[in-house]
């Protein structure tokens, strides 16, 4: 069995979850509501603050989507309720990102500013530099997924360099530099 699916999911007091037909799963918190759709082989089960997902037989195919049905639940659940956040560091000299409106300005090498529009239920926010020069970008939403997607599309625009580690990278993110060429003596 599953033992990511067979936990129960808690419901937190300001939530609301409603399971429609085909397995539609709506869910209404105080940042916003969600909606997705599940395997309809599978059975969600609501009894009061708890919602079980329960599979009918034991098939790879059902047994696969058990776990993920139970946490594409919980995440909606999670965002509606706290919210998602992905936070980004911007490495280099010169490199400068800002908010023009609700997009996002970044300035990294290039000839030309690049301008990034988040898309619904997306938001930006720009931390100060400190001493070490490293801006930090913070993606907010409510859905983990686009939330990932849109830090992901952030940080494409310039990945970090292997060989000066300047770039933009995840918060944390280690990136190993490379040693250059070495004249030979």
């Amino acid at each position: 069995m599953s033992r990511i699916g067979a936990k129960p999911i808690v419901i937190p007091p300001e939530v609301t979850v409603q399971v429609g037909a085909d397995n539609r799963v709506a869910v209404k918190g105080p940042r916003g509501e969600l909606e997705e759709s599940v395997s309809p082989d599978l059975q969600i089960v609501a009894e009061g603050a708890l919602i079980r997902v329960e599979r009918p037989t034991e098939q790879t195919r059902h047994r696969s989507q058990h776990g993920l049905a139970r946490t594409l639940i919980n995440n909606m659940i999670i965002g509606v309720s706290q919210g998602y956040e992905k936070a980004l560091e911007l490495h280099g000299v010169g490199y400068r990102a800002s908010l023009e409106g609700k997009d996002l300005v970044l300035s990294v090498g290039f000839s030309h500013t690049v301008r990034i529009s988040p898309p619904e239920g997306i938001q930006f926010e720009i931390g100060k530099e400190d001493r070490s020069r490293i801006v930090r970008i913070v993606v907010r939403g409510i859905s983990k997924q686009q939330v990932g997607q849109v830090a992901a599309d952030v940080r494409k625009v310039k990945k970090p360099d292997v060989y000066k580690g300047k770039g933009i990278r995840y918060k944390g993110e280690q990136v190993k530099l490379r040693q250059g060429k070495r004249a030979v003596v």
